[in-house]
């Protein structure tokens, strides 16, 4: 868990991302108090292609890169993030992502962010639109 300091630093990063920007200050400080940090090394690989998603990540510090079937479609870095279908579905990952550079970032459980959210539409509205405007502009699935 973060200290205090670290935990206002944490509030501002959940409070900036687009999915929880409507969010009352409550939720966001609830969600930021749930997630956990965790690092990586340049070139290890954050999320597999195919597993089981089970956690939303905001970047804090790094870089890393969004691979689908081992096209890099997006560099992500501090204030982005990625996992929000894992938010909604908990099905497998449509993408690797990997540290491009040593990455710090905060993971958000789905059953953290229920637990939150349940009880504002609005909250579940924005993160629904967001998770629609990235499928929107995700290039296609290649073709077998």
């Amino acid at each position: 868990m973060p200290g205090p300091a670290d935990q206002k630093t944490v509030i501002n990063l959940f409070g900036s991302v687009p999915i929880f920007v409507n969010l009352g200050k409550k939720y966001v400080q609830t969600l930021a108090a749930s997630a956990s940090e965790r690092t990586f090394k340049a070139g290890d690989v954050i999320v597999k292609q195919g597993d089981v998603g089970l956690g939303f990540f905001v970047v804090a510090d790094g870089q890393v890169s969004v691979e689908k079937s081992g096209k890099v479609v997006a560099t992500l870095g501090p204030g982005q993030f990625f996992g929000e279908m894992a938010l909604l579905d908990e099905q497998p990952r449509t993408a690797n992502v990997k540290a491009v550079t040593p990455v710090r970032c905060y993971v958000l459980a789905p059953w953290e962010f229920w637990g939150s959210v349940k009880q504002d539409p609005e909250a579940l509205r924005t993160l629904l639109r967001e998770t629609v405007k990235r499928l929107r502009h995700s290039p296609p699935a290649p073709e077998d």
